[in-house]
C-alpha cells in the first residue's frame, strides 16, 4: 500500500524509527557539545592550515566606489574615443536609470611610480611613492550594481545579509594575539556608516564574540569603557553573572550564543584598560603625527584612524576595516555629479594617511606581517553621466583593488580590464577569489576553514574561489 507521499507503509514505518534514533543522536551530540564545538574569538592563536605570510590585515574601505579608470587602471584609449558613445556590444545595468553620457578619459594623469612603473593616478601621488609594495589587481568583479548589496558582499562573500564578514572568518581561523583587545576592529568615518550598516562587520551565523567591535571617530572610540563601579564591584558582579550563566548553560548544552555573551562580557572587562592606551594618540611622537597628517585638514581623521590602527595590529589585533566615506552619496566615493570634485575631495583625505601607514609600518617591522588591503565595493563607468562637469555611474564588472605588505608581491599589476576600463577580460578575479587569496596570505585555506550551521559545513567562499598565487610573493 502507498501512502499520499509515494512511499509504502513499510518505508514510512523504517523512516520514522531512523528519526526517533537521530532524535537521540542529537541529544547525545549536544550534551557533548559538538554544536557548539567552536572555539572562542578569544583563543590563544589557533594552528594554521599552512605557514602564514602575514598574522594581521588592515583593510582600508573606501565606500563608495572609486573609479578605477581615474585611479589605479591606467586607460589611454578612453583619450582616443572620448566623447564617443560606449559601443553597442557593452551591455550593462544602467543603475538608478541615471543618464548615459560619452567616453570620458581620467580626469587626472597617470604617471610611473617606484622601479616597477606601476601606472598611479595624480589623485593618488603619495601612494604611487610605494609603487614597488603594491599588487595591484586591475580584474576584480562582482556580483551587484547597488552600494547596499556590493558592499554586503565585499564585506561577507554574499549580497545578502546574515554572513559572517571576513574578519570573523579571520579570527575565527586565527585566534586573537591579545585577549584584552577585540580580535576584529572597525573604525567608521564621521560622515556615517556604510549603507546596510552593521551585516557589513556582523558575525552572522557565528558566535557573537566574533562580531567586528566598532569604535567611533570621535571622542571615546567605545562607549561606556569606564563603568560606574570600583573594579572590584565590578568583578564580583560579572562572576556571578558568569555563574548564573554558566548554570544556564549547563543545563542546555549548545547555546553558543550565550557562550558567545559570556566571552564578550569578560572581554569589554578586560579592554577596560587595555583599549584606552591603545587609542592613546598622546603616546605618538609629533613626527609620527605629522607623516599620518593628524591635526591637519583634510587628513586628520583618517590619519588618526590609520595610526589606529597600526597601534591595534601591533598590539595583536588580527583584522582592523577602516571605512573612508560615510552617509550617501557625494559624502563618499560615489561620485555621480564630479569625479574631479568628489575623488579629490575623498583621495585628498586618505592619500597622505595611507602612504604614511606604508612607511610607518615598514619602519617598525610590521609590514611584512600586515596585510594592506585597499579597495571599494565596485568601480565606476568609463563614460561620463550626463554633461558639464560629469560623473561615473556604478561598475561592478571591472574595477581595482590592491594589496600591500605581508604576502603581497610588490610592483605587479594582475589581470586587466578592456582597452576602455569597462569589464575585466583577462584573468578575472571575483569577490570569492579576492577572500580565497586574502585567507591564504593568513595562512588559511578557504576551503578547509568551514563553521558548521545547520547541517552544512559553511564557508566564506561558499563552493567557489581560488586563490590568486600571481599577486602573493
Amino acid at each position: 500500500m502507498n501512502f499520499p507521499c509515494g512511499q509504502t507503509r513499510r518505508e514510512f514505518v523504517w523512516e520514522m524509527g531512523g528519526g526517533f534514533a537521530g532524535l537521540a543522536l542529537t541529544s547525545y551530540l549536544a550534551a557533548d557539545g559538538f554544536f557548539s564545538r567552536h572555539a572562542s574569538a578569544s583563543e590563544t592563536p589557533k594552528k594554521q592550515h599552512f605557514p602564514a605570510k602575514a598574522k594581521s590585515v588592515i583593510f582600508l574601505m573606501m565606500n563608495g566606489g572609486p573609479s578605477q579608470v581615474d585611479t589605479f587602471d591606467h586607460k589611454p584609449t578612453l583619450e582616443k574615443f572620448a566623447n564617443q558613445p560606449l559601443p553597442a556590444d557593452k551591455k550593462f545595468i544602467n543603475s538608478g536609470g541615471r543618464k548615459i553620457g560619452f567616453l570620458t578619459p581620467s580626469f587626472r594623469k597617470f604617471r610611473p611610480g617606484g622601479q616597477s612603473g606601476l601606472m598611479i593616478s595624480d589623485f593618488f601621488p603619495k601612494v604611487r611613492e610605494h609603487a614597488d609594495s603594491l599588487a595591484v589587481i586591475r580584474s576584480c568583479h562582482t556580483d551587484s550594481h547597488a552600494h547596499g548589496s556590493a558592499l554586503v558582499q565585499m564585506n561577507t562573500g554574499k549580497t545578502f545579509i546574515g554572513r559572517p564578514s571576513l574578519g570573523s572568518w579571520a579570527v575565527y581561523g586565527l585566534g586573537t594575539a591579545n585577549r584584552d583587545l577585540p580580535g576584529y576592529v572597525v573604525l567608521m568615518d564621521k560622515r556615517g556608516g556604510p549603507i546596510s550598516g552593521q551585516p557589513n562587520w556582523s558575525n552572522g551565523f557565528m558566535s557573537s564574540d566574533y562580531s567586528g567591535t566598532l569604535f567611533r571617530p570621535t571622542g571615546d572610540p567605545i562607549l561606556d569603557l569606564r563603568g560606574p563601579l570600583p573594579a572590584k564591584a565590578q568583578r564580583e558582579q560579572l562572576d556571578l553573572l558568569a555563574k548564573l550563566n554558566q548554570e544556564h548553560l549547563d543545563a542546555r548544552p549548545g547555546g553558543k550564543e550565550l557562550a558567545g555573551r559570556i566571552e564578550s562580557y569578560e572581554l569589554a572587562y578586560r579592554m577596560q584598560s587595555a583599549a584606552p592606551e591603545a587609542v592613546d594618540l598622546t603616546k605618538e611622537s609629533k613626527k609620527t603625527l605629522d607623516l599620518y597628517g593628524v591635526g591637519q585638514q583634510p587628513t586628520d581623521e583618517f590619519g588618526r584612524n590609520c595610526v589606529i590602527a597600526r597601534r591595534l595590529v601591533e598590539r595583536g589585533v588580527r583584522f582592523v576595516q577602516l571605512y573612508s566615506g560615510g552617509g550617501h552619496l557625494e559624502e563618499t566615493w560615489d561620485a555621480h555629479a564630479s569625479i574631479e570634485k568628489n575623488h579629490g575631495q575623498h583621495a585628498g583625505e586618505v592619500d597622505q594617511p595611507i602612504a604614511a601607514l606604508l612607511t610607518d609600518l615598514k619602519a617598525r617591522g610590521l609590514l611584512d606581517s600586515t596585510l594592506v588591503v585597499w579597495g571599494g565595493e565596485f568601480g565606476r563607468m568609463p563614460f561620463s553621466e550626463g554633461k558639464g562637469e560629469p560623473g561615473r555611474n556604478h561598475n561592478p564588472y571591472g574595477f581595482s583593488m590592491w594589496f600591500a605588505g605581508g604576502g603581497a608581491k610588490g610592483g605587479t599589476a594582475y589581470g586587466a580590464t578592456d582597452e576602455l576600463g569597462f569589464e575585466a577580460v583577462e584573468n578575472k578575479v571575483h569577490l570569492h577569489d579576492l577572500h580565497a587569496t586574502i585567507l591564504a596570505i593568513l595562512g588559511l585555506d578557504h576551503e578547509k576553514l568551514t563553521y558548521f550551521h545547520q547541517g552544512r559545513h559553511e564557508r566564506l567562499t561558499d563552493v567557489y574561489g581560488k586563490v590568486v598565487r600571481e599577486v602573493i610573493a
